[in-house]
């Protein structure tokens, strides 16, 4: 067994630059599991401004220095973040509450169909498990409502908490913006000379992680932009919040497209019945998710990730369960990580009595 355990070792543990980058990723790791409920505002002004470095490289390379670049991305950030602040949230609180109000009454509206079931189909449904069946739906929406809507209540009276992330996180963005290579060239102060290993891993997840997220954030506000505008014009109920779902659920590929058309369909029958409206609605919201798929996503990601859908999941189901939202958003950047460090990892072949013979990446 030992021989085995020391083959393994001698097979992926020889190089030293392997020993660095484990150190390196391990020590990452290990920040954000420790530390990551105290360093919330660090983390994320981190994740914003790497985000945003897109758009400041970009406007450097039209000649406009970095200081001045870094400015107008802030700008055009805050003012995003007051718009979002003052408009959409408020919008989305006013339907999230108009919905679980009028829960009650859509509720009726499902039970008067469903009782119609026993009488259509006597050999498969029961009055007796429709009844269970609709009880038990109804008292797990109500109990959801009602932790929501308390949360969002118990959220909104964390003043202190909202000011820091007003007023740091804002902060923290610019002046990692602006300095970020000052901050770089001192982090690189603890790490060993001899690190290619940790730079090449670096290169490639930068270019794969990079363009993914800025490109996720597009496809986001395209799709819920354009459902948006596409539910308000056929007058549907919660255009915004379903919309802002359907924004939302990009992030989880094959699984969200379809959990999220469930109260898009439910509630446009609800609304309108089978009919026009309700075929118009579905039909369109059908397209928009064909377009993103064949056209959109094309677009913005060509050969950038390139992981197997089972490898997806899998990353959305783990991270998600670690991480909760920021989680589920990061999955496919932490798997696109493992996938890049798999890929580089230097090993080392060894002949049938385990003695190495070189070294192969």
């Amino acid at each position: 067994m030992w021989q085995y355990i020391k083959q393994w070792y001698t097979q992926y543990f020889s190089d030293p630059q392997a020993i660095i980058l484990a150190l390196v990723l391990l020590a990452v790791f290990a920040v954000i599991v420790v530390f990551g409920q105290i360093m919330v505002p660090v983390i994320t002004a981190v994740v914003l401004a790497y985000i945003l470095e897109g758009l400041v490289s970009r406007l450097e390379s039209l000649k406009i220095p970095r200081l001045l670049a870094v400015v107008l991305v802030m700008l055009l950030f805050l003012a995003t973040c007051f718009v979002a602040v003052f408009g959409i949230i408020p919008m989305l609180t006013r339907q999230l509450t108009r919905f679980f109000t009028e829960l009650p009454e859509m509720l009726g509206k499902g039970q008067s169909y469903l009782e119609l079931l026993p009488q259509r189909y006597p050999a498969v449904f029961s009055e007796t498990q429709i009844r269970s069946f609709f009880e038990g739906i109804s008292n797990e929406l109500l109990s959801t409502g009602q932790q929501i809507v308390s949360v969002s209540l118990a959220k909104a009276v964390g003043v202190l908490t909202v000011l820091v992330y007003i007023v740091l996180v804002p902060i923290l963005v610019f002046f990692g913006l602006k300095d970020k290579y000052r901050i770089l060239a001192w982090f690189e102060r603890f790490l060993p000379e001899r690190r290619e290993l940790t730079r090449r891993v670096w290169r490639d997840v930068d270019v794969r992680i990079g363009s993914y997220i800025r490109g996720k954030i597009i496809e986001i506000l395209i799709v819920w932009l354009t459902c948006y505008v596409v539910f308000t014009w056929c007058d549907l109920n919660y255009s915004m919040l379903l919309s802002f779902l359907v924004g939302l659920s990009v992030i989880i590929p094959y699984v969200g497209a379809i959990v999220v058309t469930i109260p898009i369909a439910i509630i446009a029958y609800i609304q309108w019945g089978i009919g026009p409206d309700f075929w118009f609605v579905v039909g369109a919201y059908t397209l928009i998710q064909i377009l993103d798929g064949n056209a959109l996503v094309p677009v913005l990601f060509s050969e950038v990730v390139n992981l197997h859908p089972v490898a997806i999941i899998v990353s959305i189901v783990f991270f998600g369960g670690l991480w909760g939202v920021w989680g589920i958003f990061f999955a496919i950047p932490l798997a696109t990580l493992i996938d890049t460090v798999i890929g580089v990892w230097p090993r080392r072949t060894t002949d049938q009595s385990g003695d190495p013979l070189s070294i192969a990446e």
